[in-house]
């Protein structure tokens, strides 16, 4: 077993040795690459005017929906006018009022014809001026229309590019007087109540026309140091760019030393066109040194979106600053299970030959009714009831009456009448004493009742009959019968019986006449008979044998 203070003396040993290899891990540990598009405030000048205002969420739609949270623009140095009240800034005021943390960079110039290439000795004139407090009040008035607009905290970007050649509010033709001229805008704009404006130093990269650090106006009146950077001379590399005098590097150094922060108000392509080493180096170079703000200038030939001559440099700065999508976690490739899609295999859908069922218009053809002519034929003269032998009548039964034909008259039935048919040779019996004569037809042959009886020879009356005792024969139907086909019956014989005194009265009875009635028997059967008529002769007296029903 070992000692207690053995024991101790490991314990410190392990201790100091895990110590050890914890610090060597940390210092072999690679540095933590910072994520694409971190969130350092970036922008573009897209345009002065609310053009450039309007194009702001163009540009992040283009950067995959990376936010753009610089508005950057510049007030015109041809007049006064136009410096102190310009007439465009209510549409940035109002894109910057949107969110707390966007952030309004505004290039103010110095002097008036800022572009109109001066000569020096008239600019030492203006700079000596400007010292002196003559052009103070413009930068009054431009200082209140901020802070009516709502935006006092806009970061003012004064004399910029003071070391170069160009503008006429330019540094060299009299430092020690410019440094004197800014103290003067800047005290003059502090004092407007309200403000709380950033004032950025911002020269070119390089020497240029005089090393940028002898127009430093000093700490109390300079809140950013910036920089602008284009892809030109001085240096034909970026590291050229950084390591030269008054480059990059000294830059960062510089505010370092001055306790300020840094920016990029204005970088972008230039003499070395579609330059993609470039626009990564820059980028990677502003996200190393955290700016307070980077604005890109986006016109050709410096930009990567409005500019599209540029496009490899413009595929680096989407790379480079579009926003990381959360991927690592390559969402396991949702390798759409193959949804084969169950080979709708298109069911035949034979077009069911749209034959287009021929509409074939039921033919409303009016099936009229078979409205079966009930034809207009006498009802085939249904004989009247003739007197039987059991019970003799001399009057038919008003029960039996056949079916009135369409002449609405009624058929009075006449007085038997003798049969056409040709009488017996028989001696006629003569007549009864009884004064009423009955006549009987002398046997003639029945004749089927389907056939019609053959028409008279002539209307005129036969003779009467001689009585006969025998009962009388039922009588024939009164009328041809509706058969189409009659049987010719022989012509009668000429020999006619002889006349049989007629009892006749003293005088004719009171009240007899005669009627003759036409009988009808319809169209086609008058045509196969012709025309018939029936004659009969009604006493209405006592001696008339004949009494009306």
């Amino acid at each position: 077993m070992p000692r207690p203070h053995r024991r101790l003396a490991s314990t410190c040993i392990g201790t100091v040795t895990a110590g050890l290899l914890a610090t060597g891990a940390a210092l072999a540990a690679p540095e933590k690459e910072q994520p694409r598009g971190s969130d350092i405030a970036m922008g573009a000048f897209l345009d002065s005017g609310q053009s450039g205002v309007s194009r702001i969420p163009q540009l992040s739609r283009w950067l995959g929906g990376k936010e753009i949270r610089v508005g950057h623009t510049y007030l015109p140095g041809d007049r006064w006018a136009r410096i102190e009240n310009p007439d465009f800034l209510d549409a940035w005021a109002q894109w910057r009022r949107a969110r707390p943390d966007r952030l309004f960079v505004l290039n103010v110039p110095m002097q008036e014809h800022n572009e109109d290439h001066v000569p020096d000795r008239e600019v030492a004139r203006l700079i000596r001026a400007g010292a002196e407090g003559k052009f103070d009040h413009h930068f009054e008035q431009l200082a209140h229309k901020l802070v009516e607009l709502g935006v006092p905290d806009t970061v003012i970007v004064l004399g910029w590019e003071m070391n170069g050649a160009t503008y006429t509010h330019r540094c060299a033709p009299d430092p020690e007087g410019w440094k004197e001229y800014w103290n003067r805008i800047v005290n003059t704009m502090r004092s407007v109540p309200g403000q709380q404006f950033k004032f950025d130093f911002a020269p070119n990269r390089g020497s240029d026309a005089i090393g940028w650090t002898k127009c430093y106006p000093g700490d109390d009146v300079v809140d950013v140091v910036g920089m602008d950077s284009y892809d030109q001379a001085p240096g034909k590399t970026f590291d050229e760019m950084v390591s030269q005098p008054y480059g990059l590097q000294q830059h960062v150094d510089f505010a370092k030393a001055h306790g300020k922060e840094i920016s990029y108000p204005e970088w972008g392509l230039f003499r070395h066109g579609d330059n993609p080493v470039y626009v990564q180096r820059m980028l990677k170079w502003i996200e190393q040194h955290k700016p307070l703000y980077h604005t890109i200038t986006d016109y050709c030939p410096h930009g990567v979106w409005q500019c599209k001559q540029n496009p490899r440099s413009a595929k680096a700065f989407r790379a480079a600053l579009a926003p990381e999508r959360p991927d690592p976690v390559v969402p396991t490739p949702v390798i759409p299970t193959p949804v084969v899609p169950t080979p709708v295999i298109p069911t035949p859908v034979v077009p069911t030959p749209s034959i287009p069922t021929p509409s074939i218009p039921t033919p409303e053809v009016p099936v009229p009714s078979p409205v079966i002519p009930t034809p207009g034929l006498p009802t085939p003269g249904i004989p009247l009831p003739v007197p039987s032998p059991e019970t003799p009548s001399t009057s038919p039964s008003p029960g039996t009456s056949p079916r009135p034909e369409p002449a609405p008259v009624p058929v009075p039935e006449p007085v038997p009448v003798p049969s056409p048919a040709v009488p017996s040779p028989e001696v006629p019996v003569p007549v009864s004493p009884d004064p009423v004569p009955v006549p009987v037809s002398p046997d003639p042959v029945e004749p089927s009742p389907q056939l019609p009886a053959p028409e008279s020879p002539s209307p005129e009356p036969a003779p009467e009959p001689v009585p006969s005792p025998a009962l009388p024969s039922p009588q024939p139907p009164v009328g041809p019968g509706p058969s189409p086909d009659p049987v010719p019956v022989p012509e009668p014989s000429p020999v006619l019986p002889p006349a049989v005194p007629k009892p006749q009265p003293a005088e004719p009875p009171v009240n007899s006449t005669e009627w003759c009635v036409p009988i009808n028997f319809g169209e086609w059967l008058s045509k196969l008979v012709g025309k018939q008529s029936v004659c009969v002769k009604v006493g209405w007296g006592e001696d008339s044998g004949f009494w009306p029903w």
